[in-house]
């Protein structure tokens, strides 16, 4: 900002001067000037009160500018990405940075699926009705920012609980025809990473477009993964105030599934593999055109339509860390792989008016829009696939599947909020949403009657909400709200497992709300925001044990109770050196999480055991990120020390591990980390890291399903290095 302003400051009055030297005979002689300063390397910000089209006052909110943070981009850590954001919590379980996995406030981190996920704001949920999870994996390498809005922004984008996290992609440099950039790394375990972007503007076009690759052979045995993606950006501005712009992203990576441990095999070693035959792949494209357009200096338009197309495909032997997959003695083979196959196909039309008015003396923002999805998830699972041991599709029998089925939703969501400025100070914003639609489940399932597969699922929903917000002065602000939230059933959640399990023919939609209230801002030296919250959970699903007529048992998936989690959250950095050349700061980022079932039962394989009291699954009471971060001119570093406090892996909160692991706790860790970032000069950039210094061999989470219950360690220490160049 310096730099822009001084350089505004010459060109306004060089061409005064300018002006001046025509208008008459004389010429002046002015001195050299050189104007020196220094770029502050800004990492967290504040979206402002209305952003784009969205209003954000009184929310807890951040936004993380990738170019002022050390972190391993390469691998997209999150621990290290997310490191100023207290309450992240992150599920480390396929490496390599194939997968952010990130929740808030004692969600499930699983793909960050609870979440509404945005690509430069344009939903990249695979399917929010169906599986919200995110395939769409764009490398960290392409993203300017990430902007982060908690859960009471639900009225605004939308299904889910966690709120909203959109990674927006770099810009072009509009500034010339064409510019390039090449970011490369190479690390610990065979990484290698390349990403090559291209861009500028050509009268009213602009353009920008990148390509990257990333091999690595993983730090356990058999997890070897290669990814790759491209994404390309047209914006045509037909006038100063209407733009048409057309982006499409694709993303592909393999990834070699080295399989789940028991406890005893993790703590013998992480490293090992008990699978060298199953293999993952997302494939997955998102397109979309998006209108922006000025009506008025007072109102805005924009229109989006996107898509979500592609698939996700596995082939694997899927079972417990106990059973071995070894060759069969009859036959000298192994068995015969399990071949599954999802097709996505999810299209979003979301049409949003922004409009400033006056209210006698008040000023205010007005935001309103209607939002339309059509998704069909078509699911293909149980295919009996080859006795190979490389990446192959192939079903022994084509087109021979256990479960052949379509999840259809068609929803509309209309929603409305306004900001009223009572004061220059103070703001009120209440809001309105009502969804409606309806999913229909429907297909064939081997071990399943016809007339027990069709289901339909109502999804109506009138949400409310309210934030309020006073400004104390420039920097300093006090924010709170309340919203309600819903999260839909979802594919999983109806599939019977087998013959002897039932889905609930009335199975509701999970819905609660968020509540929260903090304190945020800056004086002097210090930084901080301090936020307390409060999450009601209904609805969350589980089985129960039912009795036939005949007095048999069976599995029943339905509704089994509610949670709730309080917690508090504090970011705070203080400044102990601050000028033009130096500043050197520590920081911490720490929420405390208290996530229980307030009512509920589940079965234990056995009855239906009350789980009213336990702690909820996979959400650990402490999550605390510190750091030291030191800059110099042209090299900064990040020293970062990160804590994860213990967390169950069940509902009933069992403590001994069992002997498949898939059950016990998942004790605390604790990990260190170092970046550095060297910018030699505006075009040359070095970053080097070592993630893990002191080699923790720890896990972060016990999953019950993808890809297999028991213990997925993650990545020992690492070594990585960067280099970028811009031209």
């Amino acid at each position: 900002m310096k730099y822009i302003s001084a350089l505004f400051v010459i060109l306004f009055f060089g061409k005064h001067l300018f002006a001046q030297k025509v208008k008459s005979d004389t010429t002046q002689h002015l001195n050299e000037v050189e104007v020196i300063g220094t770029r502050e390397r800004i990492q967290i910000e504040r979206l402002p009160d209305v952003h784009g089209t969205y209003l954000t006052a009184g929310k807890k909110n951040e936004v993380i500018q990738l170019s002022g943070v050390n972190a391993n981009i390469a691998e997209r850590t999150p621990r290290q990405i997310f490191a100023k954001i207290p309450g992240i919590f992150v599920y480390d379980m396929d490496g390599s940075g194939n997968q952010i996995n990130v929740s808030t406030r004692g969600l499930d981190p699983h793909r960050s699926w609870e979440f509404n996920l945005r690509y430069n704001g344009v939903i990249g949920n695979t399917d929010m009705y169906g599986y919200p999870a995110s395939h769409y994996n764009p490398p960290a390498e392409s993203f300017e920012r990430v902007e982060i809005v908690r859960g009471t922004g639900s009225l605004q984008y939308g299904a889910q609980f966690g709120g909203m996290i959109n990674y927006v992609s770099k810009q072009a440099d509009t500034t010339k025809r064409f510019s390039f950039e090449s970011i490369n790394s190479a690390g610990s375990y065979g990484l290698l990473s390349s990403y090559n972007a291209i861009g500028g503007r050509v009268g009213k076009m602009t353009y920008y477009a990148y390509y990257h690759r990333r091999n690595s052979s993983g730090y356990r045995q058999n997890s070897r993964s290669e990814s790759e993606s491209q994404f390309v950006r047209l914006q045509y501005d037909f006038t100063s105030k209407l733009s048409l712009k057309a982006e499409v992203g694709h993303t592909d990576y393999v990834y070699q599934i080295p399989g789940p441990l028991t406890d005893s095999m993790f703590y013998a070693n992480p490293r090992m593999s008990t699978r060298s035959r199953n293999y993952y792949e997302p494939d997955i494209y998102l397109p979309s055109l998006t209108l922006n357009w000025e009506i008025t200096p007072r109102t805005q338009l924009k229109w989006t339509n996107s898509m979500v197309l592609g698939f996700r495909n596995s082939v694997m032997i899927d079972a417990f860390a106990t059973v071995k997959d070894a060759m069969e003695t009859a036959t000298g083979q192994y068995k015969n792989r399990q071949v599954d196959i999802d097709k996505f196909n999810s299209f979003t039309s979301e049409l949003r008016l922004l409009h400033y008015y006056q209210l006698g003396a008040m000023s205010n923002v007005l935001v309103g829009g209607i939002q339309v999805m059509n998704n069909d998830l078509n699911r293909r699972q149980l295919g009996k696939g080859t006795v190979g041991s490389d990446y192959d599709l192939t079903l022994l029998v084509p087109n021979d599947w256990g479960r052949d089925i379509h999840f259809k939703t068609k929803n509309v969501a209309l929603f409305v909020e306004n900001l009223l400025y009572i004061t220059p100070k103070l703001s009120v914003s209440p809001g309105f949403r009502l969804e409606s639609g309806k999913t229909d489940f429907s297909g064939s399932i081997r071990y399943l009657k016809p007339e027990v597969v069709p289901n339909s699922i109502p999804h109506r929903f009138p949400l409310f909400g309210m934030s309020v917000q006073y400004q104390i002065d420039k920097e300093n602000r006090l924010y709170g709200g309340f919203s309600q939230a819903y999260r839909p059933v979802i594919l999983k959640d109806i599939i019977p497992a087998s013959v002897l399990e039932r889905a609930d023919k009335n199975l509701k939609d999970a819905y609660g709300y968020n509540a929260e209230i903090g304190l945020s801002g800056r004086k002097g030296r210090l930084h901080y925001d301090l936020s307390a919250f409060l999450l009601q959970y209904n609805n969350r699903l589980g089985s129960l044990i039912l009795n036939n007529p005949d007095g048999t048992s069976y599995i029943f998936r339905t509704n089994i109770g509610d949670s709730r989690t309080k917690g508090l959250e504090m970011y705070v950095e203080y400044e102990f050196i601050r000028s033009n050349k130096t500043r050197l700061s520590a920081f911490t980022s720490t929420a405390y999480m208290d996530a229980r079932y307030v009512n509920g039962k589940v079965s234990n394989g056995k009855e239906n055991q009350s789980i009213e009291g336990n702690k909820v699954e996979s959400v650990p009471e402490w999550t605390s990120r510190n750091g030291i971060e030191f800059n110099h001119r042209w090299v900064s570093a990040t020293l970062l020390a990160s804590y994860v406090s213990a967390s169950f892996a069940d509902a009933f909160n069992t403590v001994l591990p069992t002997a498949n692991g898939a059950k016990g706790i998942v004790p605390s860790y604790t990990l260190v980390d170092l970046n550095t970032t060297f910018h030699l000069t505006n075009r040359y950039t070095i970053r080097f890291g070592i993630n893990n210094m002191l080699n923790k061999s720890y896990f972060t989470k016990r999953p019950t399903f993808y890809p297999g219950p028991g213990i997925w360690p993650s990545d020992g220490r690492s070594v990585v290095m960067t280099v970028g160049v811009k031209l």
